[in-house]
C-alpha cells in the first residue's frame, strides 16, 4: 500500500476559490453578511496490541459550515458535500433558519477593520509519507521495546500510530478569505 495523498498548502487555493463561490451564493441569495469555514482533513490511523494488529483506518472528511445575517437575523447551517448543489441547499437552509429567528443588536460580523492585513504562515505542515506498513511495523516496534523495558510488563492496552493532515480556510462578506494546512502525527503505547 502507498502512502497516505497529501491535502497539503497545494489545496489551499481550491478551498479558498469555494470559499468565495460560498459567500457570493449567500449574497445572491439574499445575506446581507456572512462567514464561511471550509475543511479538507484526511489520514491514517493503525492500532497493534498483543504483537497483533487491531485496526488499520484511514478517514477523509471534508464539509463546509456558513454563518450569514439577514439585518440582525441569524442562521447556520453545514453540510460534507461540496458541489454547486449542495453550496445552494446549505445556504438556502441557513437563510430559512435566519428568516425565522428574532433580530438580535449584537449579531453580525466583527467591523470590516479589524479582520486580519497580513497573514502569518506558521509552519504548521510536516508531511509524513509513511505507508500503513510503516506505520504498522512501527507500532509493533514500539509495543516490543515497551514489553522488553520491564519483565513485569505483562499485558498491552494497545500502541496507536496516527497521522493526519489537512487544510481550514476561512472567509466572509468583508472580503476576508484566509487558511492553513496542518498536520499532527502521534505515537501511544499503552502498557499494563
Amino acid at each position: 500500500m502507498s502512502a497516505v495523498e497529501s491535502v497539503g498548502p497545494q489545496a489551499l487555493p481550491a478551498l479558498q476559490e469555494q470559499v468565495e463561490q460560498i459567500i457570493a451564493e449567500a449574497k445572491r441569495q439574499g445575506a446581507s453578511a456572512c462567514e464561511v469555514a471550509v475543511s479538507l482533513e484526511q489520514g491514517l490511523s493503525t492500532t497493534v496490541r498483543q504483537r497483533e494488529v487491531e485496526t488499520v483506518e484511514f478517514n477523509r472528511d471534508q464539509g463546509f459550515g456558513i454563518t450569514l445575517y439577514v439585518g440582525q437575523r441569524k442562521g447556520s447551517a453545514s453540510t460534507s458535500a461540496s458541489g454547486p448543489e449542495a453550496i445552494r441547499e446549505t445556504v438556502a437552509a441557513a437563510l430559512a433558519i435566519a428568516k425565522h429567528t428574532s433580530e438580535d443588536e449584537a449579531a453580525g460580523l466583527a467591523d470590516a477593520a479589524l479582520m486580519a492585513k497580513d497573514l502569518q504562515d506558521f509552519d504548521l505542515f510536516h508531511q509524513w509519507d509513511i505507508t500503513p506498513e510503516q506505520a504498522i511495523e512501527m507500532a509493533l516496534s514500539c509495543e516490543a521495546a515497551a514489553f522488553s523495558a520491564d519483565s513485569r510488563i505483562k499485558n498491552a492496552d494497545g500502541t496507536t500510530l496516527s497521522t493526519h493532515q489537512g487544510c481550514r480556510v476561512y472567509g466572509n462578506s468583508h472580503g476576508f478569505v484566509g487558511g492553513y494546512a496542518s498536520t499532527r502525527h502521534s505515537l501511544s503505547c499503552v502498557m499494563i
